[in-house]
């Protein structure tokens, strides 16, 4: 398994639980595109000039590249997987697709303000086994663990590392400035239609009206929320993101050793992880 930081993972069911909303008024008039003209979001393939953007994000902007990360390491998971049953002539069972999940932890209020609070790019699929033949429980397991160990060349150049990263990011939502910033945020939701006390009561907000949208209006609904979540957050995250770069600064001085290992390796891992199993490495674009 590919694994992820516990803060992120804490991240991860935050996004997931985010659907999308219905449109009110004052949403509706919200600044952005309607969603008939939003352009589908896009995948990028140019990395940070510094892997520590990718491994350490301190903006929401940043976790664009550590989404793709994640995604690599479970498309080489599964691409690995998919090499061994290939070479034992069977096939594996189907897996769910790959998704890009959001951070809100650090959220990306500019991506999350045009295509909403969950929709991102399409993870490339990869090709269909050409076997039909099923593998034994046994021979499914020896090859999902194969890809497990091939991902895991990969996470631990970095994990130990991104989790000490996370676990400190806790200090700047609880620093008195953020505190301070946060407190605006239920006024600015209700003005918009969404009376909510804090994200999380927002994050229900968004789900029970997707959830009441027509499908026809889903796209929109979920549009015209994300755009009230960005607007709102944006007085919040001017002060996170500033204190979360410094944070960093230190940390990469602290961790200075690791932080030289990481600029070494990882890049030249990645790449020869494409090579070797046929995946590249892509990341959502607005």
């Amino acid at each position: 398994m590919f694994r992820r930081p516990a803060l992120v993972g804490a991240a991860l069911v935050a996004a997931v639980a985010v659907l999308g909303t219905a449109c009110s008024t004052d949403a509706a008039r919200q600044p952005g595109p309607p969603a008939a003209t939003v352009a589908p979001a896009r995948l990028g393939r140019t990395l940070p000039a510094d892997p520590v953007r990718m491994v350490l994000p301190a903006t929401g902007a940043e976790t664009r590249w550590t989404q793709g990360l994640y995604v690599f390491g479970q498309q080489v998971t599964r691409a690995a997987a998919a090499d061994c049953a290939r070479k034992g002539g069977f096939a594996l069972p189907a897996e769910a697709p790959l998704a890009f999940i959001r951070f809100f932890a650090l959220p990306d209020l500019d991506f999350v303000a045009r295509h909403g609070l969950s929709t991102s790019a399409d993870v490339p699929a990869a090709a269909a086994p050409t076997t039909a033949r099923n593998g034994s429980a046994a021979q499914v397991r020896r090859c999902r663990a194969q890809g497990a160990q091939a991902a895991a060349l990969l996470s631990d150049l970095y994990l130990p590392l991104e989790q000490r990263w996370f676990g400190e990011l806790g200090a700047v939502d609880g620093a008195p400035a953020t505190v301070r910033a946060r407190r605006g945020l239920p006024g600015c939701l209700a003005g918009h239609g969404a009376p909510a006390k804090d994200e999380r009561a927002f994050m229900g907000v968004a789900d029970a009206r997707q959830q009441a949208a027509a499908p026809a209006d889903l796209a929109a609904t979920e549009r015209a929320m994300g755009r009230v979540y960005a607007d709102c957050m944006r007085p919040v995250e001017a002060v996170r993101d500033p204190a979360r770069l410094s944070l960093r600064t230190r940390f990469l001085t602290d961790h200075a050793t690791e932080v030289r290992t990481l600029r070494r390796k990882l890049l030249p891992a990645l790449r020869a992880a494409e090579g070797r199993y046929g995946v590249t490495l892509v990341f959502p674009e607005p």
